[in-house]
This record gives structure tokens, sequence and C-alpha cells, in this order.
């Protein structure tokens, strides 16, 4: 009865970092990992790690578990554990948790060809944002389960559970059973089996029973508090741990398992007898954000964008919206944009920067007509001997609003936004690819739009698509954008999202995780009541479900005539930032960087003034990391210096 427990955390960690498909989160100060549903079998180990000297699961266990567990929606189960047999479906021993329920799993092979018993027990929450640990003791036909070391619920089954239950060739699955569907989607801190008797005495006795520890992985042990006495006194122990200050000392066998504190860099390093291994080092962090250049433009500018050409340097492209005098190049010198060069324009809305093999392009999406009554968008090549953009190849375009440049097997695509034609919202986007035999765009494919404003390519391995942002169909703004998957040489459908004035898509990963955002502008429907404010609307971030093979709403922020999504990162931090134009009042309003926090999703971390503010571009240079903004209000755009400590 006074067995080891047996940590299934910790066994299924590798001997340094974390296994694939885990992070680290804390959540009211507690840290659990979350498990990635992309490659189950990557959170799995061999049963006969645990079961060293016997391969039978014991007749007698408790099992403990300290969870944190989201709201699981009506008839969908989430396992916490399975152990299974290796290339069978049958699940040996499990337990899994479905709203207001709580199953646990065993497989009895005391008949031929064994069957699954299901012990359930109902009027289990655990779906309530909350740490809970479990207690499940099995002895022959009961059942116990303690939660949050509450009275516990007791469950006599006619079937016993085995008492010679083989895991030869088994193995242990952390929030799954081998498959991505029922993957665990909250937080799991605590997996241990204890051999033997009921193990709720030595759970019970803690201060705070909801995560009320036996064994937990190191990683997710807290930060020991200060003792109240002098605690550390009454269990002596001996130490020659040694910590040098100052400048780079040696590394050598002399000073092996030492450690070494660099204070300008705050990093900690131990020396492993010849080399300084970095243990613990600061990253850069986002202190604020400040003004570090006004930059006078032709005119309001529409969109931006900032772009490298190798061995030359870093331009920003601006669209500017009266002709004349067209919109300007700007490139990067002695740590500010100085202008470069002017093009002629009509009412530009963005610049596309791309290239095909060594030659470089920069296409131009017009909204308006040039002075013969000509409609058209243009592509500029650079030319390294003038060391300038010429005119490479117009393209017939109906108010466009944006270009989109990508890649697929090797092949050049270059997609255009239509906005309108006339006073028709709904027409054909067009689709170009490039032929490199007589090196021009042609028409590939049409895909219809309504007022459309934006495309956004993106890859999820193999796998290529292309993402509208519909605005407007003549009537509403209430309308569906859709997302094309690239299948048999076009792209065809993959979903359709729901959008108030869509004007932005913005793809971002963090991890392994995808996630992508829409900026809503307005809300307008001619056959509806007039809301109390067309421009405050929730923008929306969706992510990516790879099981149900669809991008699911992540998270709402509600947003001001939004028209723009910007990702960017600094050090290990991830941050959004919204263009909030238009308040159904006035064009000052502040758009909000947003800091990724993890499980609590995209929070406000700073507030920055804008004027009718159209686009975001971030850029690095060796002065550090800035934030671009245009304004559709004024002839003035801004960059703004991201300060960190």
């Amino acid at each position: 009865t006074d067995l080891r427990p047996l940590d299934i955390l910790s066994e299924a960690m590798p001997a340094e970092g974390l296994a694939h498909g885990m992070r680290v989160f804390q959540v009211q100060g507690v840290r659990g990992f979350q498990l990635s549903a992309s490659r189950p079998r990557a959170l799995g180990f061999p049963a006969s790690r645990l079961f060293i000297h016997c391969d039978r699961f014991p007749e007698e266990f408790s099992i403990i578990v300290t969870l944190r567990a989201l709201r699981v929606p009506t008839k969908r189960n989430e396992y916490i554990f399975t152990l299974m047999v290796d290339e069978s479906p049958s699940v040996l021993v499990g337990l899994r948790y479905a709203p207001d329920k709580l199953h646990f799993l065993f497989w009895s092979q005391e008949r031929a060809g064994g069957w699954q018993t299901r012990v359930t027990f109902p009027n289990v929450s655990l779906s309530d944002n909350q740490w809970h640990t479990l207690v499940l003791a099995v002895s022959g036909q009961s059942f116990s389960l303690t939660v949050d070391c509450s009275i516990p619920k007791d469950v006599v089954v006619e079937t016993p559970f085995p008492a010679s239950l083989s895991v030869r060739r088994a193995s242990f699955y952390l929030g799954n059973r081998r498959r991505r569907k029922g993957v665990f989607t909250g937080l799991l801190r605590q997996l241990v089996l204890v051999p033997g008797a009921d193990a709720t005495p030595r759970i019970c006795h803690a201060v705070n029973f909801k995560v009320a520890t036996l064994s937990v992985p190191t990683v997710l042990q807290d930060v020991p508090a200060k003792p109240v006495s002098n605690e550390v006194l009454k269990y002596p122990y001996e130490t020659d741990m040694k910590v040098t200050l100052g400048a780079r000392p040696r590394c050598t066998k002399q000073e092996k398992a030492q450690f070494w504190f660099n204070a300008s860099r705050r990093g900690l390093y131990l020396c492993n007898g010849s080399a300084w291994l970095s243990m613990l080092e600061v990253q850069h962090r986002l202190d604020y954000v400040e003004e570090y250049q006004n930059l006078a433009t032709n005119s309001e500018t529409m969109g931006v964008e900032v772009f490298t050409i190798p061995k030359v340097g870093l331009f920003a492209a601006v669209a500017n919206r009266l002709t004349p005098p067209g919109s300007a190049i700007y490139r990067w010198t002695d740590g500010k944009f100085v202008h470069y060069q002017n093009i002629p324009t009509f009412q530009a809305q963005s610049w596309k920067y791309f290239t095909i093999g060594k030659k470089i392009f920069l296409a131009v999406a017009n909204f308006e007509q040039n002075e013969r009554g000509q409609e058209f968008s243009v592509i500029y090549k650079w030319s390294r001997r003038k060391a300038k953009f010429i005119t490479y190849q117009r393209i017939t375009t109906h108010s466009a609003r944006d270009w989109e440049a990508f890649v697929i097997e090797g092949e050049a695509f270059l997609a255009v936004v239509n906005h309108r034609e006339g006073n028709n919202h709904n027409i054909d986007s067009v689709i170009y690819r490039w032929n490199p035999r007589t090196g021009l765009f042609e028409t590939n494919q049409t895909i219809p739009t309504s007022g459309a404003y934006d495309w956004e390519f993106f890859t999820i391995g193999p796998y290529s698509f292309l993402a509208v942002a519909n605005t407007f169909n003549g009537t509403s703004t209430k309308i569906y954008s859709h997302i094309y998957i690239w299948l048999s040489g076009s792209f065809q459908l993959f979903q359709s999202i729901l959008t108030f004035g869509a004007a932005d898509w913005e793809v971002f990963h963090i991890g392994d995780r995808v996630f992508l955002a829409v900026a809503n502008s307005h809300s307008y429907d001619s056959g509806m009541p007039a809301p109390s404010n067309f421009y405050a609307i929730n923008s929306s971030i969706y992510e990516l479900n790879i099981t149900a093979q669809m991008f699911v709403k992540f998270q709402d922020l509600l947003t001001y005539s939004a028209l723009d999504w910007e990702f960017f990162s600094v050090g290990d931090d991830s941050f959004l930032v919204v263009a909030n134009s238009f308040d159904g009042f006035t064009f000052s309003v502040n758009s909000i960087v947003y800091r990724w926090q993890g499980y609590e999703g995209f929070v406000a971390a700073h507030h920055l003034p804008t004027v009718g503010c159209r686009d975001w571009e971030a850029f690095h240079t060796a002065e550090g990391s800035f934030l671009f903004y245009s304004s559709a209000k004024e002839p003035l755009s801004k960059v703004l210096k991201l300060k960190t400590t």
C-alpha cells in the first residue's frame, strides 16, 4: 500500500526541454501544460518506462489529476489520458470528461475478445476555468472520485477492474487517444498513478486543495516562497555553488558547475567545463512606444509598404490619394526615411513588393482613372542601372484596393482586389500567373467578390490559402468573406466567415498555432434599423482548429472602423496593432497595440494617438524596431520607435 507514485506527466517529457506539442502557461499563479492536437503520438511514451519490473497494471490504484478545463461543447468528450496497445484502437485504461460528467474507461479481457467498461461520475463540474484536483481510487468493483477534497462520489459496477491487465506493447498518451479528435484543450498540471490503496489522504492535507500536489514536473513547480521562519535550518545541507559577477570569466574544468551572472544582459550562465551555457537570459520586452519621425507626404496616405532591396537598402512606398503629385518612395538614410522617388498614381490604395528570380517588382493598386479616362494599375520593375523603379506592365483593374503576390509549386502569382465597377460592387477579382516565356502576368482565374478590400495569402503545411475581405455588396456590409484553398491548379472555396465591412485579413503564427484576424470597418444594412454606432464594432481573431479543419473564433476585440491589423514580435513577446480610423464622431482615435498573454489571448498594452489611421507596417533596422503608420486624413505619416527594456 506504500508503493512509489508514478508521475505520468513527467515521464512524457524528454530529458531536456518539452515534448513536441507541449507549452507551459501560468494562469491564476499556477503553471500547467497546454497540449497540441497536431501530433498526438508525440505526447506518448511506452508503458514499460513506468512498469519496469512487471508488465501488469495495478489491480488497486489511485489516479491523481490537477487540471484547468475549458468549457466543452455538448456531446463532446475530451481525454485527459489513455493507455493503448500499439496499433490497436482499444483503450486499456483512460480518463475523459464531458459537460458535467467524468468517465473512467477500462478494458476487461476475461471474456473472449474482451470489452470496454465505462464508469461514469455524474454532476462533476470541471469546465469553469478554475483549477481542480481529482483523486480517482479504484479497487475491484468500487470506484471513488474526490474533487478538490470534497465528499467522495462512490460508484459500484458489475464488472470489476481486471486483476491482471497486461500493458505489454502499450503506451500512455497525454490528453488524447492517439487521434486529433477529443484532444484535451485545457491545462494539465499533475497526472500521477499511485499503485496500492486510496491516495486521497496523501493529497487532502494541503492548504489549497484545488492545486494540491503529490508529484509535479520540475518545469511546472512554483518558485518557492520566502519561508515564514528560518525553516532552512531545520534541514541542514551543504553546497559549493558559486556565482561569479563582472566580466566574462574563464570556463575550464576547474570552474565546472559554477555560475556566471552577466549583469549587462541580465543572463545566468553555467560552465560545463569548456563553455558557458545560457540558463536564463532576459529577452527584450516592449516598454513603450515613442514618436521617432514625422514624415510629410504628398497627400493623404492610404497604404504603406516597407521593403528591402538587397545590397541597396530599406525603402518605404506610400500610396497617396491625390493626383498629381502622385505617390512617393522613401529610402532609409542615416536612421530616417528620406524622399527617393516620385511615381504618378491615381488615388493609389496600396503597394506590393515582390521578386521573381532576380527581378524586383513593385505593384500599385490605382483606385481611379487616369487623365485619359483609362483605368489600370501598374507593375514597376527595379532598374539596377538607373537605381529606381520604372514602368513594366499595366493591368486593367476596377477601383483596385490591393495586390497580393505569392508562389505556389514554384510558379509566381499576383492577385488584385477589384472593389467596384461603377456602382456595382459585386464583380470579379483576378488572379494572374507569371508567364516566364513572355515575362508578363496573364489572367489565370477570376473569383467573385463584393466590394473587396484585401487579399491575404498564407500556407499551412503543404496547403496554400487565399483569403478575401469582402466589404459591401451594394446593400449591406454584413456579408461573408471567404477563404480559398489551392486544389488541382485553382483556388476553391474552403470556408466562409461572416464579417462586417471587412477591410483586412492578417495571418500569423504563435508557436505551432495559426491565427487569422479580420478588421471589421462598419456595420450597415439598408434593410435594417441603424445601430447606435456604425463604427464601434468587434473585429475578430480566428484560430485554425486542425481537428475540425476550419478556423474557429478565438477572440473578439472592440475596434473603431478598423482598417488594418499588423502582427509583430519583440523578443519572445507577440503583438497585434489595429488601425482604428473613425469612432463615429472623430478621426482622432487611438489605435491600440495588443500583447499576446497566452491563455488570456490578446490584451490591450499601448494606446497610440492616430488620425484616420489606414495602415501599419512593422520593420527592423540597426537602429531598432519601428512601426510605420499612414494617415488617410492628413498628409502626415509617422514612424514610431519601440522602446525596449
